[in-house]
């Protein structure tokens, strides 16, 4: 059976976008981000956009991080 397909007039508007609502813990999501970029998964990269947010004190520590260059 052939597939339907729906023409919407131009006017038609997408609903609003919902803001996120699911809570992960970083320890959840680390490993299957970092698997996903080793990987070269191409769908990690339509998120690469969205915003997340974090604790101030872990915003602190990664700022920290980032400036820390190891001795050689």
């Amino acid at each position: 059976m052939a597939a339907h397909l729906r023409v919407y007039p131009q006017s038609w508007e997408a609903p609003e976008v919902q803001p996120a609502t699911i809570r992960v813990s970083l320890g959840d999501l680390l490993p299957l981000v970092a698997l996903a970029h080793r990987q070269n998964n191409l769908w990690l990269k339509d998120f690469l956009d969205d915003e997340v947010v974090i604790t101030s004190d872990l915003y602190e520590v990664l700022r920290a991080f980032q400036g820390h260059r190891p001795a050689a």
